[in-house]
């Protein structure tokens, strides 16, 4: 099966629903960790070599915003999925903003599970592209495949969504990219919360890129965004 080999971390702490995932995600050929709470998700992430993580927001000793922290501090590029029964837009933008790649409200479908675990292993470790994912901005170097913005020597690693972000960018660069295209393209929803959710991204990107100030995430209103140069862009 083409997922042997790879290790996901469950965090959940409804021993049925545990379970459950469990042996769906075993049935598809996934090692699985599950962990009953926050804390035993983070020792069974130190200890594997995990290759996704779907964690629940509503655990003991330790809830998934913690563990998620947690895990950013050690891994800035594995994915991860929140599993929670909150609906809120405040919950889901809390979520994005410590570094998920994706968020699931309870209840779903296995199948939805799958479908999205599989899309964030694709967009994460798929290093096998022939375009040239090196990209020079301005006195930043981007790595897309290693998912790292390098200046003067610090490293800044970057999340899945925040990479694929950033590369349609680089890739536009000086050109108006459309707001309901990015989010096609990227969060395959142009839904109110999905262009939310593309915005906190935008934000942790001026933030990063904010140490050369000769470049710049412009907002079209109403449009889009580009990525320029001050030095180059038309007054």
């Amino acid at each position: 099966m083409e997922n042997l080999g790879i290790k996901i971390l469950v965090a959940e702490d409804d021993p049925n629903l545990g379970t459950i995932l469990r042996a769906y995600l075993q049935q598809k050929g996934f090692t699985v960790f599950l962990a009953v709470d926050g804390q035993m998700a983070i020792e069974f992430f130190k200890q594997e070599e995990i290759d996704a993580c779907v964690l629940d927001i509503m655990m003991p000793i330790k809830d998934g915003y913690t563990v998620a922290k947690e895990i950013r501090r050690i891994d800035k590029r594995v994915p991860i999925l929140f599993l929670s029964a909150k609906s809120l837009e405040a919950d889901k933008l809390k979520g994005f903003e410590l570094g998920a790649d994706d968020y699931i409200t309870k209840p779903f479908s296995m199948e939805e599970l799958l479908a999205r675990i599989s899309a964030t292993l694709r967009r994460s470790y798929d290093d096998n592209k022939p375009e040239n994912n090196i990209f020079v901005i301005g006195n930043y170097t981007f790595d897309y495949n290693h998912q790292s913005l390098t200046i003067n020597g610090e490293e800044q690693k970057l999340t899945s969504k925040e990479s694929e972000l950033l590369r349609m960018f680089c890739i536009n660069f000086n050109t108006l990219i459309e707001r309901q295209n990015t989010l096609q393209k990227i969060w395959k929803d142009d839904s109110y919360f999905a262009a939310r959710s593309m915005d906190v991204y935008i934000t942790k990107l001026r933030k990063y890129l904010k140490k050369d100030p000769t470049i710049q995430i412009v907002n079209v209103h109403g449009v889009g965004f580009k990525l320029t140069s001050k030095d180059t862009s038309k007054k």
